[in-house]
């Protein structure tokens, strides 16, 4: 980095003109997060070298640590109030079928274009089968979007970063020539083992800690809750790196888990309140992952790299998702929504510069891979967000005359109405 005044004032230019700049943006093909990803990218030495990262500096990896802290904590909070919804059964067919689905037919394609090992493939599997709604942030928004749909997207996409991170430490783990020594069963027992046991354990006593009642409301204030929770976050992650070493990320997101099921007066005053330092993170994440970008790195593997691509957008998550939602009663155009929407986001972007950091053979040409499909996703859900949310909107508005045709009488309309629509007032 040129100077810590340099950074600093391109962060403060960015969040000053993006607040600026909110409302076009809503309205426009890219979201304000992808924007700063532009915004990184022209910065960086690609074009302009007014911000320089060194990849495998402690900033680089610190700035990823506290992201991931303060992303899956907050995903991991927002669970208990999303699976207490009714239609639960998509997302999590998605979740335990769809994720592994994704990254086989990723690892597969990497491995047939590239000479990468099987691990390595595997990694840019893992790496890029989380998604992340903001991208397309009007799909999981828009009212006109059946409400099933907005829901299994939002959900799956928020628990998705917890459960794709134990495969990418395991395989980013197996990589590091520094942990020559490396099992899986030891990583099992002591990273994921001891991970879950202290998350659970946090927290419990964080919930217990937290005082209970009415008069709770003149003792702590709304702020001071928020800041209780994220203090909670990173104490978590803190104790549970120490001896005996467990994994700090996983930890955080089950105790959030944890957390957010035994009290949730404190996920809301989280969401309500801690919302700013998350996006604040988030936009530093992405400002610093395109900074970091070079046309040379981007396709460095050539065609191959393109190939990877379109085999992630266009065969893994669509064969992954009709896979899945195969069964249900979901039309075939809403579970074909579903299948295209699946952007690559900021918890891809963190675990990339996580393995940056790390002693892996060719991890630049990974990062390089998983950053180009990052890149194409940003530009291909932009595009295709306003005019997705259209067709789908009048398909769901076809069925639902449709079926008033065949079946006239408001008192039927509730039990009638298929999976994946909404009532006639768009609820």
């Amino acid at each position: 980095m040129h100077s810590f005044q340099t950074a600093v004032g391109v962060l403060g230019g960015l969040l000053v003109v993006g607040a600026l700049l909110s409302g076009l943006a809503r309205r426009s093909f890219l979201s304000l997060t992808a924007l700063f990803v532009l915004v990184g990218f022209l910065l960086g030495p690609a074009v302009f070298d007014v911000l320089h990262f060194d990849p495998r500096s402690n900033f680089v990896d610190e700035l990823a640590t506290v992201a991931l802290i303060v992303i899956l904590f907050r995903d991991g909070l927002e669970v208990d109030a999303e699976m207490l919804q009714t239609a639960w059964a998509p997302p999590l067919r998605k979740l335990a079928l769809g994720m592994p689905i994704t990254a086989g037919i990723v690892a597969l394609g990497t491995h047939v274009l590239t000479d990468l090992n099987w691990t390595q493939s595997f990694l840019v599997g893992a790496l890029l089968s989380p998604t992340d709604p903001i991208l397309s942030s009007s799909v999981v928004t828009n009212p006109r979007v059946p409400r099933l749909v907005r829901h299994s997207l939002n959900l799956e996409s928020g628990l998705n970063d917890g459960l794709a991170l134990p495969a990418v430490l395991a395989f980013a783990a197996a990589l590091d020539l520094s942990e020559p020594d490396f099992t899986w069963w030891t990583y099992v027992l002591q990273d994921i083992g001891v991970g879950l046991l202290y998350g659970v354990a946090i927290g419990l006593l964080a919930s217990v800690v937290l005082p209970r009642g009415s008069g709770l409301d003149d003792k702590m204030p709304a702020h001071q809750r928020s800041l209780y929770a994220l203090g909670v976050a990173f104490g978590t992650y803190a104790l549970t790196v120490a001896p005996p070493h467990g994994n700090g990320f996983i930890s955080v997101f089950v105790c959030a888990i944890v957390v957010g099921i035994r009290r949730p007066d404190l996920r809301y005053y989280y969401a309500q309140r801690a919302e700013e330092i998350v996006e604040i993170v988030k936009l530093g994440v992405f400002v610093l992952f395109g900074s970091l970008l070079t046309f040379h790195g981007l396709f460095g593997d050539g065609w191959a790299a393109v190939g990877i691509v379109a085999v992630t957008l266009l065969i893994a998550r669509p064969v992954a998702v009709f896979a899945s939602l195969t069964g249900t009663r979901l039309p075939v155009y809403v579970r074909a929504f579903m299948a295209w929407f699946g952007p690559k986001g900021v918890a891809t972007m963190a675990f990339g510069l996580l393995v940056l950091a790390r002693d892996i053979p060719d991890d630049d040409r990974i990062f390089n891979i998983v950053a180009l499909t990052v890149f194409c996703s940003i530009f291909a859900h932009g595009l295709s967000d306003s005019p997705g949310v259209d067709w789908i909107a009048r398909r769901a508005e076809r069925e639902r005359r449709a079926m008033r045709a065949a079946e006239p009488g408001p008192a039927r309309w509730e039990t009638s109405t298929p999976p994946g629509f909404d009532a006639p007032d768009g609820s």
